[in-house]
């Protein structure tokens, strides 16, 4: 018996974005590519669960209470007494938007293996994690794929988002544990740039062919602006971007990762998913925060609607 949908572990984040370029203005909010991810599933109605570590500080009791709010069941979170709930800052110039991270030591960063909670894992027909989640720690990458093999053991899909992080790990061990895990996942979810990078590939339908070389069942490259590539290798399918006023793309991607994959768990294909997820990531531009522009489903639905069929 399958109790959840959707299933992410990983680090959340505190996060601090700066309102006005150039200027010490800065909007508390929530962050962290896999709590994103999670969050945004459960605003279009999956069920949903979250495995990390937080500290035992203020800020780890805010996520606990963002989580309660928005849904998401917390049983696989443990409070670590010793270690503090990551931080990171958003500032916005001319490059976009740069993030600075106070996470060294964080408690998302002591997850092990030994301690997941497994029978959480197995209760969840899908298990989603991200580059991010590893390259925290050794620790961590081992977890996230003892989870996946967790998983898979019941039957669960995998859900993996590279998210490359240079600044986190070196692009020589990025690509060796990134590989290893879109071999494993049945729904792959690159942006463009960390697809280049991963594979020196430049072309997206040469990218969708890596991917697939690699193992992913089902691949969506997400385009920015410009949309994303959906494949299933047997059909790929171009969904193009739409036009908004967007102020901040923080956490765009991950919304992408978590409207598409609740989606499918509504009954979904992955072409109808893939256009559903890049209206809901399109509106998530439209706000500071990555947490906070999330959208409904009532949000999303209007903005498909402006689209032809």
């Amino acid at each position: 018996m399958k109790t959840f949908d959707i299933l992410s572990i990983g680090e959340p984040m505190v996060e601090f974005n700066q309102t006005r370029p150039g200027e010490p203005n800065y909007l508390q909010g929530f962050g962290g590519d896999s709590s994103n991810m999670i969050i945004a599933a459960a605003r279009q109605g999956a069920r949903t669960a979250y495995v990390t570590r937080i500290g035992d500080d203020e800020f780890g009791r805010k996520f606990l209470a963002l989580w309660k709010e928005e849904g998401v069941d917390t049983s696989g979170v443990a409070v670590d007494p010793q270690a503090h709930t990551a931080v990171y800052f958003v500032t916005h110039g001319p490059q976009g938007h740069v993030f600075s991270y106070l996470r060294a030591g964080s408690a998302a960063s002591r997850m092990r293996p030994e301690d997941l909670p497994l029978k959480l894992i197995r209760a969840a027909r899908c298990v989603h994690a991200s580059g991010i989640s590893m390259a925290i720690s050794g620790s961590a990458c081992d977890a996230v794929f003892a989870a996946f093999q967790a998983a898979q053991a019941t039957g669960a899909k995998i859900s993996f988002d590279p998210n490359l992080r240079l600044g986190l790990w070196p692009l020589s061990r990025a690509s060796v544990a990134t590989d290893a895990a879109a071999a494993m996942a049945d729904y792959y979810f690159p942006s463009i740039e960390d697809a280049r990078a991963l594979s020196g590939i430049d072309e997206a339908e040469g990218l969708i062919d890596w991917a697939h070389r690699l193992g992913a069942k089902t691949v969506f490259l997400k385009l920015g602006p410009d949309g994303a590539l959906v494949s299933d290798g047997r059909q790929c399918e171009r969904i193009a971007g739409f036009k908004v006023n967007a102020v901040d793309a923080t956490g765009a991607g991950d919304c992408f990762c978590g409207a598409a994959l609740a989606r499918i768990a509504a009954g979904d294909g992955v072409f109808e998913a893939g256009r559903y997820a890049t209206a809901a990531a399109t509106l998530a531009t439209t706000g500071f925060g990555a947490v906070a522009p999330l959208p409904r489903p009532d949000a999303v639905r209007r903005r498909l609607a402006t689209r032809p069929a």
